[in-house]
């Protein structure tokens, strides 16, 4: 039996509670959710009239904010034509130019754009990838991948079995799903020449890496930095082990870089791309593959053809959204939002630092992170964030924030002081 819904709610709520099965929630005890009747900019409005304002961007999706002009026009332009039609022996203008666009933006290399639908699905489709370019080759018994400590791939079976299943919220299912290589990133030299011994090792085992660049978001939002990541890059290569860069979380602008990669200056063989690939309006994700990858599919045989096939990939609607966020990344100065972001966050998130039950405190591009000794008192701090006027959700040991580009300067004081104030009175309970 679910908590009900207060008397004040809208009547929706009231009834449509009872029957829905929320993410990431034990629904015996969780309060009922916020009803949102309308977005606009960096602000949620409430069915009571109040406003929030949106400091995770929606689980880091609404890059541009919500409801920008650009995007809804063109998502307009695009239902009357054509909502939606199958992929499969046809094709569109707004996926042809998309997967163009992409691929010009995306490090070298990275040339063929398969869509999806989720950013699960986009490492399922990495994974698939992976398996079937040695199975293609006719290598046999390179089935396993690696993966990291800390990681988060996605909720799907496949993507799970790379997660850190030990530290993670996947942790129930250690034992009963495909058991891979999940180690401690290289950040050392001496790291470095372990982790080449272990691909030396265990090589004709593994068909790939798989790596979310320079943060490792769900994980608890930890950082690492480009040395480490171009290291990672060149032990896989030297070990012929295909590499894969998860930037569901990262891609488009999220660190500063429109990828993550690029920091390191290195190109995978296979990237997984979804969140802001829409600016936030609706799910659209793509695995983008290299030559090397690709290449290896072409053959008169068609059992060597890859067979997968969402429904509603390269939805033209979706596809007509990414269009214009790239429109909006190319006009308007994005990026040098982030990289003020940064800057605004890590000076007024660092007093934080000399609180009691504070690990640490970090900024990289439009990501803020207070990392705590111990989750205490989450409940309560969620209620006291919404009471602050601002949408956060701390998760595991950290509050952060990771909010839309176009937020105002006031509105990033507005966030990074109510995160000081509340973890202030936080530290004294």
């Amino acid at each position: 039996m679910t908590a009900r819904p207060p008397g004040t709610d809208p009547r929706w709520l009231t009834r449509g509670w009872p029957h829905v099965w929320l993410p990431y929630a034990q629904m015996k005890t969780t309060p009922p959710p916020l009803p949102v009747v309308a977005t606009e900019g960096t602000r949620l409005r409430l069915a009571d009239g109040r406003q929030l304002i949106d400091g995770i961007a929606s689980w880091w999706t609404a890059c541009h904010g919500y409801n920008h002009p650009h995007i809804i026009g063109a998502m307009e332009r695009q239902l009357k034509i054509m909502p939606h039609v199958m992929f499969g022996g046809l094709s569109h203008q707004p996926a042809l130019d998309l997967a163009r666009r992409l691929t010009a933006l995306l490090p070298p290399g990275l040339n063929h754009v398969f869509f999806c639908d989720s950013g699960s699905v986009s490492v399922e489709v990495a994974l698939k990838m992976a398996l079937q370019y040695w199975i293609n080759r006719g290598v046999a018994g390179r089935s396993r991948f690696v993966a990291f400590r800390h990681g988060y791939h996605g909720d799907t079976l496949g993507a799970m079995s790379v997660c850190d299943l030990e530290g993670g919220m996947h942790r129930p299912f250690k034992g009963h799903i495909r058991e891979q290589f999940i180690v401690e990133l290289p950040s050392t030299k001496e790291a470095r020449t372990g982790f080449d011994s272990f691909l030396r090792r265990h090589r004709d085992e593994i068909a790939g890496l798989v790596i979310e660049p320079l943060v490792q978001g769900a994980g608890g939002m930890k950082f690492h930095g480009a040395d480490t990541l171009a290291a990672v890059r060149r032990i896989a290569a030297d070990n012929d082990v295909l590499f894969i860069a998860d930037e569901v979380m990262t891609g488009f602008g999220r660190t500063g870089r429109m990828f993550a990669c690029e920091e390191a200056d290195i190109s995978p063989d296979i990237i997984c791309l979804s969140k802001a690939l829409t600016g936030g309006t609706m799910g659209l994700a793509a695995t983008v593959a290299s030559d090397r990858v690709y290449e290896a599919f072409l053959d008169d045989d068609p059992a060597k053809a890859l067979m997968h096939g969402p429904t509603y990939m390269a939805n033209p609607l979706g596809c007509a959204a990414a269009n214009a966020s790239l429109d909006l990344f190319e006009r308007e100065p994005r990026l040098d939002a982030v990289a003020a972001m940064e800057a605004h966050m890590a000076e007024a998130l660092e007093p934080c630092r000399a609180l009691p039950g504070v690990r640490d405190v970090r900024a990289k591009g439009a990501i803020g992170v207070v990392q705590l000794d111990a989750m205490r008192h989450l409940d309560w701090l969620r209620r006291r964030f919404i009471e602050e006027g601002v949408w956060l959700r701390p998760f595991g040991d950290i509050v952060y924030m990771t909010p839309p580009f176009i937020v105002e300067a006031d509105e990033l004081a507005r966030l990074t002081g109510a995160v000081v104030r509340v973890l202030g009175e936080w530290a004294r309970r």
